[in-house]
């Protein structure tokens, strides 16, 4: 029998530090919180001491360190004596590529391309001469050989141990490296000379070819075994866009699995729909989280603060003043720098396909890849998709095309654009060649726009950081109230089981940092104020200022969103110094950026001065200005950190609270985001009593446990079967308050804009028609309302109400 779909999950993000006991032994707190199901990061086999457990070496065995497979089991016991179950976050796309832990891939470097192991990983023996390409040495071989050893028949680099190839342990140091089936090379060498499938440009993750049946079953069977036995309920399916053809994948697991639950982690770009005819509940929930930041922005806010960007920090129009024209640069810079290998792959077999038909042949290797380049730039989406979704047509328009054609001098060269288009549209369908060849382009697809919009473009246009959020659209941070309830709407239609949410492992900033700053959108004028004091005042300080304007910006937003007066002493104790914590995120984000400097080229004066600056400014004495500024627009932050939750655990979709997200939770970016957090049964045992000295951490947890109660105890007004039905206030502020009934029996309101809303005079006599009945707020018992209600009693005590019909 397959178990109902979760009412709502509690992500943890379990470590070594952090284990399946650990778990276990917060039950009985998550189990009062209200969620259904206890959400946990991947549980199999990873590389020692991995604090995210993506980095999977063997997927027959359940983790040890996190307490192995008994472990597992009695969490699950606990769980479901609490009545919890368990879902849990599998790694179908990539394996650590650590030969010394993953013995699949120890196989195939020991044995090569006739290895029984092969088939698992995507690898291109003739572009690497029959040798996988290992990119780990510190230098060039010729100065790392005195570092290289054969030991214990290994041969040993550092940490690292590779296997050796039968009858080459008594060969003299280059003849036997020259012996195997790999090559060890220099790291720098990974950008164009890799020649195996990589988890984005990250060469310690290589991508298995889960498309092969044998492959999907070994990499499988325990997880499904779990499910069967009834271990585990559901499954959170990382980076589907890897694959090589997701839909197959997914149906292949939905057969598998008898149609349990499972949430994908799809990024859908802006106006994109899920293919519908993936047999998953839905995403894990960034497009929800796009909607949620985007209705509590201000718009002439926003547009308010670019202004003020182009000012303050004189950034090119495509190195950060203009999202389009910085996203199309940093596309541009991933294509031919980080990705050049897997181009050179997709050149190669566009070659091959053109050569192997007389229709197509004469175009030159360098016009293919210029066409493919071209293409590939202009995809505003992660992938596109044949069935639903993305269709290649709709996303390899004849227009971009036609734009692509611009990067040729003479005509007839360009002609390879609509070549190379052609096939990726599958005209006509050709062979098995061709589907690979399109399979290959939307995987790169994947992998350049995560690169070139998460770790990259988001890192360079900056007016309001909170919109520069995994799914996010920083060229337009704000959603109006009308789209909002569009998006909700279709997905109560279309996909009412979808997952939701707020914060998660990979966002930059939590859902309450982004509250802080996304208030900005609503008082620029404030802003600027506080920009122009904080670095005349770091300039008496000792005249450090940041080494360049869009750093010096960005770190004084992250400063607003992350300030210590906003912190609870709980979430301070747990999240560690404010100081460190604000420069190691500033160091990563112009890392990220990669404007001065990198991850791989670093400028070691650039970085010294970034930090000298954060040090004398933002972690100095101009820290109390920001945060009497933080104070000043605290009853606003408030209304965004508790609108938000409000939103985010009413709309529709199934809701996942990131751990210690129930109560404020400030966080930025990994790994500041992944630290073990505490559960004190306490914190709720008392929260009524203690309902007159509430702090917003306390207030977020009434909030947090009145909605998942009511979700939990009235499960049928939010699933499939519910309805979501708009409410429009009347009078002075209606747009600020943002309303709608779920199933006729909930009624949610929420206060957005609240800065702008108390600059305008407040509500006045704004109302809220409510359906027919008597309604109690689940908020503040004892309070009833009924037919149209003033909207400033509904928020005389929260800045949101929850009404549940008598």
């Amino acid at each position: 029998m397959v178990p109902p779909p979760p009412t709502a999950t509690y992500r943890l993000q379990l470590q070594p530090d952090f284990p399946f006991a650990a778990a276990e032994r917060a039950v009985p707190y998550l189990a009062s919180l209200g969620v259904s199901h206890l959400h946990l990061s991947p549980v199999l086999e990873a590389v020692p001491g991995s604090t995210h457990g993506y980095d999977v070496v063997d997927h027959a065995r359940v983790r040890a360190e996190l307490g192995g497979e008994d472990g597992l089991r009695a969490l699950a016991d606990t769980a479901r004596a609490a009545g919890l179950g368990l879902i849990v976050d599998i790694v179908p796309n990539h394996m650590a590529a650590a030969p010394r832990h993953n013995r699949a891939l120890w196989e195939v470097l020991r044995e090569g391309p006739h290895s029984s192991c092969a088939r698992w990983f995507d690898i291109d023996w003739e572009a690497g001469g029959g040798k996988v390409l290992l990119p780990v040495l510190g230098g060039r071989l010729g100065g790392e050989l005195a570092r290289l050893r054969v030991e214990d028949g290994a041969l040993r680099y550092h940490d690292h141990v590779f296997p050796l190839r039968e009858g080459t342990e008594e060969l003299p140091l280059p003849r036997l490296l020259d012996a195997q089936w790999y090559r060890l090379a220099w790291w720098r060498l990974a950008r164009t000379e890799i020649n195996y499938r990589r988890f984005f440009t990250i060469s310690d993750l290589i991508a298995v070819r889960v498309e092969d049946p044998e492959v999907f079953d070994a990499t499988h069977a325990t997880v499904l075994r779990l499910l069967d036995e009834g271990v585990v309920e559901g499954l959170r399916v990382d980076h589907p866009d890897g694959l090589a053809d997701p839909g197959a994948y997914l149906q292949r697991l939905h057969e598998a699995t008898g149609g349990r639950w499972t949430a994908v982690e799809k990024i859908l770009a802006d106006g994109e729909r899920l293919p519908a005819a993936w047999p998953v509940a839905g995403t894990t929930g960034y497009d929800a989280l796009r909607h949620v930041d985007g209705v509590l922005n201000d718009e002439a806010g926003a547009d308010d603060l670019l202004a003020q960007f182009r000012r303050f920090a004189a950034p090119p129009a495509d190195r950060g003043g203009d999202w389009a024209a910085t996203l199309r640069r940093a596309a541009y810079k991933v294509v031919t720098h980080e990705l050049a290998a897997e181009v050179d792959r997709l050149t190669r077999e566009a070659d091959a396909l053109c050569a192997a038909d007389p229709a197509l042949r004469d175009h030159a290797p360098w016009a293919l890849r210029t066409a493919l380049r071209e293409l590939l730039v202009r995809l505003e989406v992660y992938r596109p998709y044949a069935a639903g979704g993305a269709d290649p047509e709709t996303v390899l328009t004849a227009g971009a095309a036609e734009e692509a054609k611009a990067a040729f001098t003479v005509g007839a060269e360009a002609e390879a654009v609509d070549t190379v288009r052609d096939l990726l549209l599958g005209r006509p369908p050709g062979d098995g060649a061709r589907a690979a060849f399109r399979a290959r382009f939307a995987q790169t697809a994947a992998a350049l726009r995560a690169k070139s919009v998460e770790d990259t473009a988001f890192y360079r246009h900056a007016p309001l950081l909170s919109a520069a959020e995994v799914g996010g659209s920083p060229g337009r941070p704000a959603v109006d109230v009308a789209e909002f309830h569009a998006y909700c709407a279709r997905v109560q239609r279309d996909w009412p089981y979808t997952g939701t949410v707020l914060t998660t492992h990979d966002t930059k900033r939590s859902a309450d940092v982004r509250a802080g700053i996304g208030v900005l959108s609503q008082a620029p004028a404030r802003w600027a104020g506080l920009l122009a004091e904080v670095t005349r005042q770091t300039a008496l300080a000792g005249g450090r200022r940041a080494p360049d304007p869009q750093l010096e910006w960005a770190a004084w937003q992250t400063a607003v969103g992350l300030a210590p007066a906003a912190l609870s002493a709980r979430a301070a104790e747990e999240a560690g110094p404010y100081a460190q914590r604000l420069q190691d995120a500033l160091l990563k984000h112009v890392r990220e950026a990669g404007l001065h400097t990198s991850w791989t080229e670093r400028d070691a004066a650039y970085e010294a001065a970034v930090t000298a600056f954060l040090q004398a400014g933002p972690c100095g004495a101009p820290l109390h200005t920001v945060t009497e500024f933080a104070a000043e627009l605290a009853p606003h932050v408030r209304a965004n950190v508790l609108g938000g939750a409000l939103l985010h655990l009413t709309m529709p979709g199934v809701p996942d609270l990131y751990q210690g997200t129930e109560g404020e939770y400030r966080a930025l970016v990994d790994p500041d985001n992944r630290h073990p957090v505490s559960f004190d049964p306490k914190a709720l045992e008392g929260l009524a009593g203690r309902r007159g000295s509430w702090d917003l951490s306390d207030e977020k947890l009434a909030v947090t446990t009145a909605a998942l109660g009511l979700r939990a105890r009235r499960p049928e007004l939010f699933g499939g079967a519910g309805t979501y039905e708009p409410l429009t206030a009347t009078g002075p502020g209606a747009g600020h308050c943002l309303a709608y009934v779920r199933s006729g029996s909930v009624v949610v309101a929420v206060t957005r804009l609240s800065l702008r809303l108390a600059d305008a005079g407040g509500w006045a006599d704004t109302g809220l028609a409510l359906p027919d009945g008597t309604w109690t707020d689940l908020l503040a018992p004892g309070r009833k309302f009924s037919r149209h209600a003033r909207v400033a009693e509904l928020f005389a005590e929260l800045p949101v109400v929850l009404l549940e019909r008598v």
